[in-house]
């Protein structure tokens, strides 16, 4: 129990932060689901032009992602700009997406697995995977940076120990 304990607050920071990502990553999914079938529901705007909902249902998911990861999942991390933020987060997005989409064509065309079962777990299951891990970890590496602690010399470490 002891080694599970010590595990734990070693990395509690990083599983706080894993549970968040996957939470907020959760309610964006139901965001662009909802909203795409909303627009293409029976008498509304775009209930014929399919790829036009997507794109939009997309593209507010992502929006809604971006600042629930911001202000919620990495709320203590330094801010660069929401700009290059922002940029970078649909960069990663769209990354994420090509790795979801190259497992999908791997099994599909490569692979010759054909069936909607198989298309869903190439695509849906392995793909997501592959392609959250990449997400979680570039947003943590390149678009919310960790806050920089302060250099200290030899000597003033010393001075402060004295």
């Amino acid at each position: 129990m002891k080694i599970i304990s010590a595990l734990y607050r070693r990395f509690a920071h990083l599983v706080h932060e894993i549970a968040k990502f996957g939470i907020v990553g959760f309610l964006a999914f139901i965001v662009d689901v909802g909203l795409f079938n909303v627009l293409r529901s029976d008498g509304a705007p775009l209930h014929d032009k399919v790829i036009t909902a997507k794109a939009i249902s997309t593209v507010v998911a992502a929006t809604f992602a971006y600042f629930a990861n911001r202000h919620w999942t990495w709320r203590a991390r330094m801010r660069s700009g929401l700009r290059r933020e922002y940029t970078l987060f649909f960069v990663f997005n769209a990354i994420g997406l090509a790795i979801a989409e190259a497992c999908l064509a791997i099994s599909h065309y490569g692979l010759g697995f054909h069936s909607k079962l198989a298309d869903n777990i190439s695509a849906n299951g392995i793909g997501l995977v592959l392609g959250t891990l990449f997400r979680f970890w570039s947003y943590r590496r390149w678009v919310f940076l960790a806050v920089k602690e302060p250099e200290r010399s030899e000597q003033a470490a010393g001075a402060a120990i004295v």
